[in-house]
């Protein structure tokens, strides 16, 4: 009777706060092939598809970006991979909000941090910028930006140097995950929280919502996954420019589903905390409540969660679990957490409970945590203290655990003979 009571409660507590709102905007379907054509050409990939999905009638477009989707998950590497920027660089300015709602305390605060700004009450903060490897029509966008919280040097100079990069959620402001950077900074491990595609700083002016990484424009939600993966990888360039040796990588919501295909592609990404995961891209945005306007685009559209789910395939993290658990990525040495909620309207539950399976089945070494509230409540007293200390205590863990496995390494009969003569490695190695 109890339980009964509380699902209620908070289903009734996730509905207002994923209601309140009102500025999301019902956009039409668009096959918006011209958003992955540049890779799809450059690649010399999917040639009678791409024609086909541009000159065929709407039935036609439908199967050619399909088959294009399998074709991505084929040569996934090459879709996820990129050319290493040349421009990196730290640029310092005022922390700025970037609110994606119009609520009027949202509003106030927005003004009172612009005011301190003009005041200089408050400090300047450091950001690395760069040009992302993918491309799009919003040169605003194309500047990646992530701010930098760099842990104070350790006493001990042998201690390996340790940095995770972080991603919030879909429609976060510039703020939101700070005190995570923060708090991992406390534990010695520097932090880069980088801004999505779309996102604060590189949202467009247009836009008072981040609607362009996720939206009824079916190819620019699969270029905005792939720029947000690559930014990524990019973050990390940059970390082992700076002498970083040990890196992860935290992401919430869309920010989970980004880091995962990240980490699937990238063997350097060993601690992975994965905040509410699920298992197809389409499957979210179709069942999903705070993409109920989407959905709507789509539906006018005609189409079905099944056929999205295809038309999606290349971004969803279900298509890529044998990928992540490969030599390539270093699968097996990845250390994972995947958080999620009982009462989850966003990320329903049967999604995240097929993605524990999945990691079961799969041998994945990963921590299991559940959230008694939903998707939004999450960000609400007490769940988000709850859901701090499953990060923050995994990835204390985690990276303690890499420390130990240099420091082993480093100690063991193997190592300390990479420099003998030849017979006497052989005799560690009989050891």
């Amino acid at each position: 009777m109890a339980s009964n009571w509380y699902a209620r409660w908070m289903y009734r507590w996730e509905t207002r706060l994923t209601t309140r709102d009102e500025n999301r905007v019902v956009r039409p379907r668009e096959w918006g092939v011209e958003w992955i054509a540049p890779f799809l050409e450059s690649h010399g990939l999917a040639g009678s598809e791409l024609r086909q999905a541009e000159a065929g009638d709407s039935v036609q477009a439908e199967a050619a970006i399909a088959r294009i989707n399998e074709i991505l998950i084929r040569h996934s590497d090459q879709f996820f991979g990129y050319e290493r920027p040349m421009d990196f660089r730290i640029e310092e300015r005022y922390p700025q909000l970037f609110p994606t709602n119009v609520r009027p305390e949202t509003l106030a605060q927005d003004a009172e941090l612009k005011r301190k700004a003009e005041n200089g009450e408050i400090e300047r903060a450091q950001f690395l910028r760069f040009t992302s490897p993918e491309r799009t029509p919003h040169p605003e966008n194309d500047l990646v930006n992530a701010r930098w919280f760099p842990a104070p040097a350790h006493k001990d100079p042998t201690r390996p140097k340790q940095a995770i990069v972080i991603l919030p959620q879909w429609n976060a402001d510039a703020f939101s995950h700070n005190a995570l950077a923060s708090l991992f900074n406390r534990m010695g491990i520097s932090a880069l929280r980088l801004s999505k595609p779309y996102h604060d700083i590189r949202r467009p002016t247009e836009l008072e919502r981040s609607d362009y990484a996720v939206s009824a424009n079916i190819g620019r939600t699969l270029s905005a996954c792939r720029q947000a993966v690559v930014d990524i990888r990019c973050c990390l360039d940059w970390l082992e420019s700076q002498g970083y040796e040990q890196f992860g990588v935290l992401g919430t919501s869309l920010g989970s589903c980004y880091a995962f295909l990240a980490s699937a592609h990238d063997k350097r990404l060993r601690v992975n905390a994965f905040n509410h995961a699920s298992t197809s891209f389409g499957d979210v945005v179709w069942a999903g409540q705070s993409t109920r306007h989407i959905r709507a685009g789509l539906e006018e559209a005609g189409l079905t969660q099944e056929r999205l789910r295809n038309l999606w395939a290349a971004v969803s993290p279900v298509n890529y679990y044998e990928k992540f658990m490969s030599a390539e990525s270093a699968g097996r040495d990845k250390k994972v957490l995947v958080v999620y909620a009982d009462y989850d309207l966003t990320f329903p539950r049967e999604y995240s409970l097929q993605v524990i399976d999945a990691f079961e089945r799969h041998r994945v070494d990963f921590e299991p945590r559940v959230l008694p509230c939903g998707h939004y409540t999450t960000g609400e007293t007490p769940y988000k203290y709850i859901d701090g200390w499953y990060m923050g205590s995994f990835v204390y863990r985690a990276f303690k655990e890499l420390r130990k496995e240099k420091a082993a390494l480093a100690a063991s009969p193997l190592n300390s003979s990479q420099d003998a003569p030849e017979e006497d490695k052989a005799e560690a190695l009989l050891r």
